[in-house]
């Protein structure tokens, strides 16, 4: 599925609408301190050992889904199933999100990484440094296609001003210190500007006197629980690895949530801190950050049945919802997200002939879109097909049930209200989402409303203002400003502008006042699809915001009076949306407000209908999920090296590197053979429970040690995120082995295998 959360994150603004491994070696304490790999010899060779007893229970382990939170690891069920398929992983460290292995995996900003050296060094997927490599990308220097790899530290690259890292260092229960009291506001716009309140204090407070230390309340179970997690927050990454194109996305769109799949989606960054430890601004001074622990290379083979797990930051689902919910999404939302994803797909690929760095930045953004199109094709086909309507139709009975007994009519009574808002919100779904779409329909445009919003918010107390508008955002809007010029392109952003302003065109007269106030259309003037085009081509032309010195003092001291007073089209729009763009804003408050005091009821309905067993809808925050290798019908569930020169054609995207395919025929497989199938495994094939953002998430052993690395889905397994189906459900996962293989034999990385602990083996 190509999980990095980004596609899926695009197409949301867009629409605006993953057995046994009882025998491997665990990793020894390394002199300084962390964990590291001991055992490297025989990589992925050697006898697999006697008869595993409890090979039995993981075949017939069938995973009910879930993407725990880490405490949750700690509940009865995951012990029992732990025990029965000879995991030998302490279910208290999997609890806690300090302790290995989950202190070594990172969250990216929309992927998920880990560390595996002392010195800082991040494996993640090939796709999930695509932005890093084209900010360094030119025309002469395409490392989009050729990829990269740095031989010393000096010759790293910045992965650009956007790219942070964060290591989770704790969380706190705060849902009292959040809700308490709510019920009393009886304005519901209020009431969730309060719970915004409270977010920032707790915010304020965690971060106060921490520099380098972020903070964030997060929502769980529809806002039955919030959480407050620490992170440090890394600010200078580099690039440090990334094989060929071929490599790392062999197959491409043809092969992308396809299965079998022979991509090789890995790739390496490194994180840096001050001269003290501590996160600084990117600087030539500082020096590579050292994890407490770090993941150990697995040194015993990986079979089918073989228990694996997943640790990772996946970004959304949708599972803690109503029928109703899904059926209005099945029927409106997700074709009307396809439609509008299939013309910027159509846009980019139209511009790609253009050639130059359009061509280069518009070949990346298609990759996401086609991404994010697939995903939500599959997710509706996914949801039509089947019984998957039907089971989610009795999951909910079975929830309104629960709340129908005695004693229970504050969740009945909650659930029905509930329904009322969703009723209400879908009279204006089509105009909405036409509206916010338009309104924020390219990056100059968006750029704009930001500097216009921040001149609004820059007079209040610091406490007052717009999450997102204060003080401690000030650095990462500054750092995206600095990103921009290396990601912006004037005919991407055109494109896409005008594909959001010709669909309100769709719209009656009636419902789309504003689109005439967005044009400056004059009194009886045409508003057409010529009217925009005129109106674009002035803007583009006569705007300034592409001069990242003046985003910048705009930014950080523009006034309401001053922008009020631009002579620039694109700020003056902006301007003149801004009446109705608050409005908007407003009234997605009170309607949200609505929601606070019922929501949380169906979510807890739901968890207690299921006897507790209910793991949160994904938010992005640290979740383990464990499954076993596991094959779909036919065939095995690993692909190997073989098969890459059998399917290969020559041409993109079935090009694999002439030393890729010389070596398949010569058989250099060296210690990375599995023993079981002759050669090197390329991917594999798992039941685990993963979505977008679990990109780059490491997958695990029984005893923590990385095998892999998950990086997509089958087709069918998309719709899981709304109804789980363990018979369809499979995560795609690129194996370590072939990874070594290729930056042993292939790349020449020997510097980089030694430092994770494995002994290069081939010329």
């Amino acid at each position: 599925m190509k999980l990095r959360f980004l596609a899926l994150v695009f197409f949301a603004a867009v629409a605006s609408c993953g057995g046994g491994g009882s025998r491997s070696t665990t990793g020894g304490t390394v002199p300084g301190g962390g964990t590291g790999p001991v055992a490297t010899a025989g990589v992925a060779g050697g006898d697999r050992g006697p008869v595993d007893p409890a090979r039995a229970a993981r075949r017939a382990f069938a995973n009910p889904g879930g993407m725990w939170m880490p405490r949750q690891m700690t509940l009865p069920v995951h012990a029992r199933n732990l025990t029965a398929m000879g995991v030998a992983l302490d279910a208290a460290a999997l609890g806690d999100p300090t302790r290995p292995p989950l202190d070594a995996v990172v969250s990216l900003g929309g992927c998920t990484g880990s560390f595996v050296s002392a010195e800082g060094l991040i494996i993640t997927n090939h796709h999930c440094v695509q932005t890093a490599l084209q900010v360094n990308a030119t025309p002469e220097h395409n490392y989009v296609e050729n990829g990269y790899l740095a031989r010393t530290r000096a010759e790293e690259l910045p992965a650009g001003a956007t790219q942070h890292v964060f290591v989770t260092q704790a969380s706190r229960d705060v849902t009292t210190d959040v809700t308490d009291g709510l019920a009393a506001i009886a304005d519901p716009g209020k009431r969730t500007q309060a719970i915004e309140q409270r977010e920032k204090a707790l915010v304020a407070a965690c971060e106060k006197g921490r520099p380098g230390i972020r903070c964030e309340v997060e929502s769980f179970y529809r806002g039955a629980e919030f959480q407050l997690i620490e992170q440090l927050e890394i600010r200078d990454v580099r690039v440090v690895h990334a094989p060929h194109r071929a490599i790392g996305n062999y197959g491409g769109e043809i092969d992308n949530w396809a299965w079998p799949r022979h991509t090789g989606d890995y790739s390496f960054l490194r994180a840096y801190v001050g001269a003290d430890g501590k996160p600084a601004d990117p600087s030539p001074t500082n020096v590579p950050y050292r994890p407490a622990h770090w993941l150990a290379i697995a040194s015993t083979p990986l079979g089918e049945s073989d228990f694996v797990m997943v640790a990772g930051y996946p970004g959304n689902t949708e599972r803690v919802t109503t029928f109703s919910e899904v059926q209005f999404d099945v029927d409106w939302t997700y074709p009307t997200r396809i439609e509008q994803i299939q013309e910027a797909y159509d846009a980019l690929e139209g511009l790609q002939k253009q050639g130059g760095m359009t061509a280069i930045k518009a070949g990346m953004f298609k990759q996401f879109v086609q991404n994010a199109l697939e995903n939500q094709q599959g997710t509706l086909a996914g949801l039509k097909r089947g019984d998957a309507l039907a089971t989610k139709k009795a999951l909910d009975a079975k929830v309104r049930a629960w709340a129908a007994q005695p004693g229970r009519e504050e969740y009945a009574s909650a659930i029905d209200a509930l329904e009322a808002t969703f009723v209400a919100a879908r009279q204006t779904a089509k105009t909405d989402s036409i509206f916010a779409r338009a309104a924020s329909g390219s990056t100059l445009l968006g750029m704009a409303n930001l500097l216009v919003r921040m001149a609004e918010e820059r007079p209040k107390k610091d406490a007052d203002r717009k999450a997102g508008f204060q003080a401690r955002d000030l650095p990462d809007l500054i750092d995206a400003q600095k990103q921009m010029a290396s990601q912006f392109d004037p005919e991407i952003d055109r494109a896409f502008l005008r594909l959001s302003l010709t669909r309100a065109l769709r719209l009656p007269d009636v419902d789309r006042p504003w689109l005439a106030t967005l044009l400056a259309a004059r009194k009886g003037e045409v508003i057409d699809t010529a009217l925009i085009d005129r109106r674009i081509a002035e803007w583009y032309r006569g705007t300034k915001l592409t001069d990242e010195k003046l985003r910048l003092q705009l930014l950080t001291k523009g006034t309401s009076k001053q922008l009020a007073a631009s002579k620039d089209p694109i700020i003056r729009v902006a301007v003149a949306m801004r009446p109705m763009l608050k409005a908007f804003e407003e009234r997605g408050e009170r309607r949200a407000g609505d929601r606070l005091l019922l929501a949380p009821k169906y979510a807890v309905a739901m968890r207690e209908a299921l006897d507790g067993a209910l793991a949160p809808d994904a938010n992005s925050t640290l979740r383990v999920t464990y499954g076993t290798v596991k094959r779909r019908g036919a065939g095995r569930p690993f692909t190997v090296a073989s098969e890459i020169a059998a399917k290969d054609k020559g041409e993109e995207p079935f090009d694999a590197p002439r030393a890729v395919l010389d070596a398949i025929q010569a058989k250099q497989w060296g210690p990375y053979a599995d023993p079981t199938l002759g050669e090197v495994a390329v991917d594999f094939l798992s039941d685990v429970d993963t979505t977008g953002g679990n990109s780059g998430s490491p997958t695990l052993n029984d005893k923590g040690e990385l095998v892999g690395l998950l990086f997509d889905g089958t087709i069918e397994s998309v719709s899981s995120d709304v109804v789980f189906d363990p018979v369809i459900t499979r995560s795609i996962h690129a194996d370590i082995r072939y990874a070594l293989w290729a930056m042993d034999l292939i790349d020449g990385a020997d510097h980089l295998l030694t430092e994770m602990g494995v002994t290069p083996a081939l010329p």
